[in-house]
């Protein structure tokens, strides 16, 4: 009998086992008495068991009862419950509904499938991510939030049919979006490079060009409702709403075409940097984040928009060259700042990039000499030599005077954790540093790179200066030691550093060269530079020769953009961008790319003369550099899909390209 039959009724065991025992006793003592106790016992036995027997019937009609009961109550609740409900199996398929329900929908169910409304149900899914909801299912320009039941059937095991609940959460959908719409956004507007824009341009023409600045910012905010105040002459700030955001991006931030087109005779281009913030928790947090965007969207060339929403960064525009900035005040600026940094010190660790160059060899010989004219020590962060500076290592190794200056990056961390100061040349992306925990470790850090900003850029420098306008950072660090001592004194192994350095990201003054270049090759040629020296740092060997030229009659040609994939492992990392800049000499190429496999990883090499913009190109792959020298490394991937990476990247490039 079921057990809750006896929690429900007394147990008689125990009492007849007791009756037994002394009918057991008197039979003993006396046998006639016995017998007929014995007799008396079966009766009791067999009125217990009738007894017992209707109780159970009486039960189990109780039960059979109550479960009727509720069976018409179950109906009657679902029926009259005050929220759309549907029943639907484990396919989708309907199986029924609510007057509620249908008055929503105002659709016939008929043979109708509940993906006709909630279009990505999976009943697979809710039972094996246990998903109870979906949220914002739209029916009849009313907005729902869906909660599920999942109910297993007794006739079947394992199968399932599935109570959905439509909640109603329309006032909630309005109220949210009308508070999202009318939140608040700060943007930050900077024309670069004023001052050489107006330098550029007749007396007689500055008002005018000045007026069609404002004219057309004034124009630009008035399209989004916002507030804007200018507070310096090539600054200003709006605020408007977030309902006008979508837009803004729709147009991919339109006004900065607006500024280039500007012509009143600006021998310069106008161009605008604008930094956004976006979802801060207070307005001053919104500021702060449109501050990181503008100084984001400035190192990274200009003439873009960066829009920084929390954690998340977007890029808007950045398609043309950066313009020279002709005036040293901030590189004087930097290298007071740095001359008392290196004075608060004993000792300074001067870092490059991983797989170092020879601007990032260079950089960091010159500025391992200018840390030296400030009597300070100075070490350089060096795990290994590659062919790209095996021929200038050479040089440094015949020399005694650096002894014990070059070290690993244990010992380097050893310095660090030891208060020393931490300079990076030539890269602003930790992972991409020769050791990435020196930057977790060191207590002031100090970034000098050309490179364009990525978002990944190390932000808890002491000082950044980086100016992607540059041709090199070797031309940073040379202007940077003008001004760390009135006659330095430079070895001629530094000076054949720094010029090699700028020979090569210039490719021998050909790209990305400005005024300040050759005033630093001048001066690396006034301190007594061996120009003869430098031009030996980079001649080849015949295997190196026949390597590159493989790569180069690999090439593929498509849309004025020429592709070299090279077949196997590549013996000199050298060939890759040399094969990149011989490709822009063939006619009708307008930029290229290398790939070819080193090591465990594929590092794709990209050349541009200045109309496609590699930087952009490249960085969707996790790479980085300028408009017209990028370059990036793949890791865990074979050659054909890095390919293929490459050419969605570019299309998507050519895209965005053809829609402005």
């Amino acid at each position: 009998m079921d057990n809750k039959f006896y929690k429900f009724f007394p147990n008689t065991k125990l009492y007849m086992t007791f009756i037994a025992l002394l009918l057991a006793i008197l039979m003993f003592y006396n046998i006639p008495l016995g017998f007929i106790g014995l007799a008396f016992y079966a009766y009791l036995i067999y009125y217990n068991l009738q007894i017992n027997k209707i109780r159970s019937q009486e039960f189990s009609k109780f039960v059979e009862t109550l479960s009727a009961d509720i069976d018409i109550a179950g109906k009657n609740t679902l029926s009259k419950i005050p929220i759309p409900l549907v029943i639907v199996d484990s396919s989708g398929k309907i199986l029924w509904a609510n007057s509620l329900f249908y008055g929503n929908t105002k659709v016939n169910l008929y043979g109708k499938d509940i993906k006709y409304f909630i279009k990505d149900f999976d009943s697979e899914k809710i039972l094996k991510d246990r998903k109870n909801v979906y949220e914002k299912v739209i029916i009849n320009d009313k907005v729902f939030n869906v909660l599920i039941s999942p109910v297993e059937t007794e006739k079947e095991k394992d199968r399932y049919i599935y109570l959905l609940y439509f909640i109603d959460y329309t006032n909630y959908y309005t109220l949210y979006e009308m508070y999202n719409d009318k939140k608040s956004i700060v943007a930050l507007l900077e024309v670069d490079n004023f001052d050489e824009v107006i330098k550029s341009t007749e007396d007689i023409n500055r008002p005018t060009l000045l007026a069609e600045i404002d004219n057309r910012i004034n124009a630009f905010a008035f399209s989004i409702d916002a507030l804007i105040r200018k507070y310096e002459n090539s600054k200003y700030i709006l605020v408007f709403e977030n309902q006008y955001f979508d837009s803004l991006v729709e147009n991919k931030f339109d006004i900065l075409d607006k500024i280039r087109e500007i012509d009143v005779g600006n021998k310069i281009p106008v161009t605008l940097s604008i930094g956004i913030g976006r979802n801060g928790d207070t307005i001053g947090k919104t500021h702060q984040f449109a501050v990181a965007a503008k100084d984001l969207a400035l190192g990274r060339g200009g003439d873009q928009a960066v829009v920084k929403d929390g954690d998340r960064l977007s890029f808007f525009g950045g398609k043309t060259k950066e313009v020279e900035k002709r005036t040293r005040v901030r590189a004087r600026v930097i290298a007071h700042a740095l001359s008392d940094l290196i004075d608060q010190t004993e000792e300074v660790v001067i870092m490059g990039h991983e797989s170092p160059d020879i601007d990032s060899l260079g950089a960091a010989l010159g500025m391992y000499r200018g840390v030296k004219l400030l009597e300070r020590d100075a070490y350089i962060v060096l795990n290994g030599i590659n062919s790209s500076i095996e021929k200038i290592m050479d040089k440094v190794n015949k020399t005694n005077a650096y002894n014990g200056v070059f070290i690993n990056c244990e010992t380097a961390l050893q310095k660090v954790m030891s208060g020393a100061l931490l300079i990076i040349v030539d890269v602003h992306r930790k992972k991409f540093v020769e050791c990435p925990q020196l930057v977790d470790h060191a207590k002031n850090i100090v970034i000098i790179d050309h490179h364009r900003k990525s978002a990944d850029f190390i932000d808890n420098a002491t000082m950044t200066y980086i100016e992607p306008y540059a041709s090199s950072t070797c031309e940073l660090v040379t202007e940077i030691l003008q001004y760390l001592s009135e006659k330095p004194h430079i070895e001629q192994i530094e000076l054949q550093a720094l010029m090699a350095g700028i020979y090569m990201d210039t490719k021998n003054f050909s790209f990305k060269t400005g005024v300040r270049t050759f005033e630093a090759a001048g001066f690396l040629k006034k301190n007594g530079v061996d120009i003869v020296e430098v031009k030996k740092l980079f001649m080849d060997d015949l295997e190196t020769y026949k390597e590159r030229t493989k790569l180069v009659a690999n090439a593929e040609i498509n849309d004025k953009i020429a592709i070299a994939v090279y077949e196997g492992m590549v013996k000199n990392p050298l060939v890759i961008p040399q094969a990149a800049d011989e490709l822009l000499t063939l006619e009708g190429v307008e930029a290229s790319f290398v790939l070819a496999k080193l090591n465990d990883e594929v590092v794709i090499s990209g050349r541009s003369l200045g109309t496609i913009n590699v930087q952009l190109i490249l960085e969707n792959l996790g790479g980085g550099g300028h408009m017209t020298i990028a370059g990036a490394q793949l890791d865990d991937i074979n050659i054909s899909d890095a390919k293929k990476l490459l050419l969605e990247s570019i299309k998507n490039y050519l895209k965005e390209s053809d829609e402005k």
